[in-house]
């Protein structure tokens, strides 16, 4: 506690604190809503299962319009990016060793989990469980690495996508929304390979808007570029984004979860789709008209402190809130005895205050292990480092290190889940993802030392 009390001293007088806030604020919901959805059981078979509540509770989908917030998680990471970006190119940084810099928050803890899983999956392995299993397991606890894929991509191309937005501010967004239009006519037509560029065009949307967002609070005067901060443009936002997306869904072809659940057709994540972008929408009008309370509440010593403290693990506490469920179902199986499992019911319900409880507890013990490295993972020193390698060769490698662990995390999250595997996770992802890992790490460090 020391640490972030002065972490939250040192907060420097022009930092909106707002975005912080949604950040952390939005790890909670995230984490709220996927344990409380989550419903683990024994199958026919007598094994453990899992299963999505929302497939028998048809009538809390549009609760997923309250809880879906990876889209704030782009929005404040576009503010974020392009506040980082500016303060570096004015002390001199290069996009190649901002994109470097970048990398080690997100990287280090990520690769922290997936040697964890991989080791003990070829612990298990070593012992004789079953392989399917493994994987099984292993692809659970790693559900929340899909959404790191788009965003390392994101970070990536925000070097180029930022140039782009101070040339043409919001017309960047009109043409990714037509993008991610273009790919929902094709899923709805069932070209689907069509729409594969979606998975990106619909975050980078998202992201370009949290630049817009920067550019108002750093004074930009070129309406162009900046996102209209005053109460009437944020009432206007959200009234259009919520008809928008009540429409799309309730009268026309999406779902109205935007959470994906089994079976279903247009799934409104995988990718983004207009109905996502909509309720994107109306998140960044509500976002709009309560800033000006929710900065004045975060100016206060109490809250700005829990703010910091929860930011300071944020991937921390993302990365493994599944794996909890893991240890938790781990635990619960071994006595045999797993809650009740008919979804919807006054007994399940009650289950479920227990079930979040003890979660909460296992998640904060593996915070309080696994969240130093995302503590200790601080941006080193920006500049060129002692001139190795060539910028040229740097810039490359750099985009291939980015390149090897988005295709890592791919890899892992289109994999089978009935796929044996004594690693947990496909071979082929492990290669990519930890060359990727690494080639981003040694040109962090420098120029290597000679034997």
């Amino acid at each position: 506690m020391g640490r972030v009390g002065m972490l939250a001293r040192q907060t420097p007088a022009g930092r909106e604190r707002y975005v912080d806030f949604l950040r952390a604020l939005a790890i909670c919901l995230v984490v709220l809503g996927h344990w409380l959805v989550t419903v683990i059981a024994y199958g026919a078979s007598g094994k453990v299962t899992g299963f999505n509540a929302l497939v028998d509770l048809v009538w809390a989908r549009p609760l997923t319009w309250l809880f879906q917030v990876i889209p704030v998680f782009f929005l404040v990471g576009g503010f974020a990016n392009a506040a980082s970006l500016t303060s570096g190119r004015a002390r001199g940084t290069t996009a190649t060793q901002w994109l470097l810099d970048r990398s080690g928050r997100l990287v280090r803890p990520t690769t922290v989990l997936v040697v964890i899983l991989a080791v003990g999956a070829a612990v298990g392995s070593l012992a004789g469980a079953d392989r399917v299993e493994i994987r099984t397991v292993v692809q659970f606890a790693t559900i929340p690495l899909w959404f790191l894929i788009a965003y390392f991509a994101v970070v990536a191309l925000t070097p180029v996508m930022y140039r782009l937005h101070q040339r043409f501010g919001f017309a960047v967004v009109a043409v990714l929304v037509v993008l991610v239009a273009l790919g929902d006519v094709a899923r709805l037509v069932h070209h689907g390979a069509l729409a594969g560029g979606g998975y990106i065009f619909g975050w980078l949307a998202l992201h370009q808007v949290g630049f817009a967002w920067y550019d108002s609070h750093a004074g930009e005067t070129r309406k162009v570029r900046r996102l209209p901060m005053n109460r009437t443009a944020a009432v206007l936002i959200l009234v259009v984004g919520a008809a928008a997306v009540s429409l799309l869904t309730f009268a026309g072809p999406y779902q109205v979860s935007m959470i994906n659940i089994p079976g279903e057709h247009l799934h409104n994540t995988s990718p983004p789709t207009l109905a996502l972008l909509a309720l994107a929408a109306a998140q960044l009008g509500l976002i709009l008209l309560l800033r000006e309370p929710a900065e004045r509440m975060v100016h206060r010593p109490g809250p700005w402190r829990a703010v910091v403290a929860m930011n300071a693990v944020v991937l921390t506490v993302f990365l493994w809130h599944m794996s909890a469920v893991v240890l938790l179902v781990g635990v619960l199986n071994l006595a045999h005895w797993l809650p009740p499992t008919s979804v919807g019911t006054g007994t399940w319900w009650a289950w479920r205050v227990p079930w979040l409880l003890v979660l909460a507890v296992i998640l904060a013990g593996l915070t309080a292990i696994f969240g130093r490295v995302e503590a200790r993972a601080t941006h080193p020193p920006s500049g060129q480092r002692a001139g190795w390698p060539a910028p040229t060769l740097r810039t490359v490698l750099t985009v291939a290190g980015y390149a090897g662990v988005v295709a890592g995390l791919a890899i892992n999250s289109a994999a089978s889940r009935s796929t044996p595997e004594p690693l947990g996770l496909p071979l082929a992802a492990l290669v990519a993802y930890l060359a990727g890992a690494a080639i981003l790490r040694l040109l962090r460090s420098g120029k290597p030392r000679r034997p």
